[in-house]
C-alpha cells in the first residue's frame, strides 16, 4: 500500500506545474486524499484535498484560484494543477490519505494514515 508523488521540478514564477499522486495496494473509495506542503524549518501547511467517492474538493483559502485538485479514479491518480506560481510556494509537496470517518480534520497532517514521498517544487524570481 503507498502512494507515489511526481511532478515537481523547478519553474520560474509566473509559471505551472503538475503534481500527481499515484495511489496502489489498495483501493481508496473511502479515503479523502490531500496534498500538503513543507518549506525547510516549516511546519506541514494544507494545500488541498479531495474526496475520492464523490470527488469533493477542499482548499486552503489563499491558495484558491491558483492551485486545482482533482482525481482520476480509473488511474488511481490525484493530480494538483498549479498556476501562477510564486516563489513562496516552493517547498516539499507530499500527499497523504485521511479516512473519511475523519473528514472533518481534512487540514490536520496528523490524521493522515499513510503518506507518500515528497516531490520537490522550487519557484524562482
Amino acid at each position: 500500500v503507498q502512494l507515489q508523488a511526481s511532478g515537481g521540478g523547478l519553474v520560474q514564477a509566473g509559471g505551472s506545474l503538475r503534481l500527481s499522486c499515484t495511489a496502489s495496494g489498495r483501493t481508496f473509495s473511502s479515503y479523502i486524499l490531500g496534498w500538503f506542503r513543507q518549506a525547510p524549518g516549516s511546519e506541514r501547511e494544507f494545500v488541498a484535498a479531495v474526496t475520492w467517492k464523490g470527488g469533493r474538493t477542499y482548499y486552503e483559502d489563499s491558495l484558491k484560484g491558483r492551485f486545482t485538485i482533482s482525481r482520476d479514479n480509473a488511474k488511481s491518480t490525484m493530480y494538483l494543477q498549479m498556476n501562477s506560481l510564486k516563489p513562496e510556494d516552493t517547498a516539499d509537496y507530499h500527499c497523504g490519505a485521511l479516512p473519511d470517518f475523519w473528514a472533518d480534520k481534512y487540514r490536520e497532517a496528523s490524521r493522515y494514515t499513510l503518506w507518500g514521498q515528497g516531490t520537490e517544487v522550487t519557484v524562482s524570481s
